[in-house]
Protein backbone atom coordinates (compact mmCIF):
# COMPACT_ATOMS: atom_id res chain seq x y z
CA UNK A 1 0.00 0.00 0.00
CA UNK A 2 1.16 3.42 -1.34
CA UNK A 3 -0.35 6.65 1.10
CA UNK A 4 -0.30 10.14 -0.37
CA UNK A 5 -1.48 13.01 1.95
CA UNK A 6 -1.94 16.36 1.75
CA UNK A 7 -4.36 19.48 2.39
CA UNK A 8 -2.07 20.70 5.09
CA UNK A 9 -1.46 24.50 5.09
CA UNK A 10 -1.18 27.38 6.95
CA UNK A 11 -4.70 28.38 9.35
CA UNK A 12 -5.34 30.81 12.13
CA UNK A 13 -6.88 28.94 15.36
CA UNK A 14 -11.02 28.37 14.84
CA UNK A 15 -10.21 27.84 11.27
CA UNK A 16 -11.03 24.45 9.77
CA UNK A 17 -9.31 22.05 7.20
CA UNK A 18 -9.58 18.59 5.96
CA UNK A 19 -6.88 16.19 5.16
CA UNK A 20 -6.73 13.58 2.82
CA UNK A 21 -4.82 10.69 1.95
CA UNK A 22 -5.30 8.52 -1.48
CA UNK A 23 -4.14 4.69 -0.78
CA UNK A 24 -2.80 2.75 -3.93
CA UNK A 25 -2.73 -1.08 -3.74
CA UNK A 26 -4.82 -3.97 -3.34
CA UNK A 27 -5.32 -4.48 0.24
CA UNK A 28 -6.52 -0.76 1.07
CA UNK A 29 -9.84 -2.32 1.92
CA UNK A 30 -8.39 -4.75 4.66
CA UNK A 31 -6.29 -2.09 6.50
CA UNK A 32 -7.29 -0.19 9.51
CA UNK A 33 -6.57 3.56 8.59
CA UNK A 34 -5.32 6.09 10.87
CA UNK A 35 -3.90 9.55 10.96
CA UNK A 36 -1.17 10.55 13.04
CA UNK A 37 1.09 13.63 13.92
CA UNK A 38 3.87 14.88 15.43
CA UNK A 39 5.06 18.07 16.34
CA UNK A 40 8.56 19.48 16.67
CA UNK A 41 10.68 17.95 19.50
CA UNK A 42 7.61 15.30 20.29
CA UNK A 43 6.96 11.92 19.40
CA UNK A 44 4.80 10.49 16.69
CA UNK A 45 1.17 10.75 18.66
CA UNK A 46 -2.06 9.04 17.26
CA UNK A 47 -5.05 11.32 16.30
CA UNK A 48 -7.67 8.90 14.82
CA UNK A 49 -8.32 5.32 13.27
CA UNK A 50 -11.00 4.11 11.42
CA UNK A 51 -11.49 0.31 10.23
CA UNK A 52 -12.73 -0.70 6.54
CA UNK A 53 -16.69 -0.34 6.97
CA UNK A 54 -16.41 2.63 9.60
CA UNK A 55 -17.60 0.68 12.20
CA UNK A 56 -14.96 1.13 14.67
CA UNK A 57 -13.28 5.24 14.96
CA UNK A 58 -10.99 5.88 17.62
CA UNK A 59 -10.36 9.64 18.08
CA UNK A 60 -7.50 10.62 20.55
CA UNK A 61 -9.10 12.74 23.49
CA UNK A 62 -7.55 16.14 22.26
CA UNK A 63 -9.29 16.81 19.60
CA UNK A 64 -12.28 14.60 20.25
CA UNK A 65 -15.39 16.93 19.08
CA UNK A 66 -13.34 18.87 17.25
CA UNK A 67 -11.91 15.98 14.64
CA UNK A 68 -13.56 13.10 12.72
CA UNK A 69 -12.15 10.83 10.17
CA UNK A 70 -14.30 9.11 7.34
CA UNK A 71 -13.02 6.76 4.52
CA UNK A 72 -14.15 6.49 0.84
CA UNK A 73 -13.42 2.93 -0.27
CA UNK A 74 -14.82 3.21 -3.85
CA UNK A 75 -11.86 6.24 -3.71
CA UNK A 76 -9.27 4.79 -2.26
CA UNK A 77 -9.48 7.57 0.54
CA UNK A 78 -9.41 8.75 4.20
CA UNK A 79 -9.90 11.76 5.14
CA UNK A 80 -8.93 14.27 8.79
CA UNK A 81 -12.08 17.05 9.23
CA UNK A 82 -10.23 19.20 11.62
CA UNK A 83 -12.72 21.78 13.32
CA UNK A 84 -11.70 24.83 15.48
CA UNK A 85 -7.55 23.77 15.13
CA UNK A 86 -5.96 25.38 17.74
CA UNK A 87 -1.92 26.23 17.93
CA UNK A 88 -1.62 22.65 19.89
CA UNK A 89 -2.58 21.20 16.66
CA UNK A 90 0.51 22.13 15.01
CA UNK A 91 2.39 19.47 13.55
CA UNK A 92 3.18 17.27 10.57
CA UNK A 93 0.17 14.62 10.04
CA UNK A 94 0.34 11.39 8.40
CA UNK A 95 -1.87 8.81 7.35
CA UNK A 96 -0.90 5.21 8.01
CA UNK A 97 -2.45 1.61 7.40
CA UNK A 98 -2.26 -1.31 9.08
CA UNK A 99 -3.07 -3.69 11.62
CA UNK A 100 -4.45 -0.81 14.01
CA UNK A 101 -4.22 0.57 17.86
CA UNK A 102 -2.98 3.93 18.38
CA UNK A 103 0.91 2.55 18.47
CA UNK A 104 3.24 3.87 15.03
CA UNK A 105 4.62 0.24 15.10
CA UNK A 106 1.20 -1.54 14.51
CA UNK A 107 0.97 0.50 11.64
CA UNK A 108 2.70 -0.89 8.41
CA UNK A 109 2.47 1.47 5.67
CA UNK A 110 2.80 5.57 5.74
CA UNK A 111 2.43 8.40 3.90
CA UNK A 112 4.56 11.46 3.73
CA UNK A 113 3.16 14.14 5.96
CA UNK A 114 1.44 16.77 5.29
CA UNK A 115 2.19 20.00 7.41
CA UNK A 116 -0.30 22.20 9.47
CA UNK A 117 0.38 25.41 10.86
CA UNK A 118 -1.89 27.14 12.81
CA UNK A 119 -1.49 30.54 14.11
CA UNK A 120 -2.78 32.16 17.19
Amino acid sequence: VQLQASGGGLVQAGDSLTLSCLASGPTFSRNIMGWFRQAPGKDREFVAGISWGGAWQNVTDSVKGRFTIFRENAKNAVYLQMNNLKSEDTAVYYCAAGAGGTCPREFEYWGQGTLVTVSS
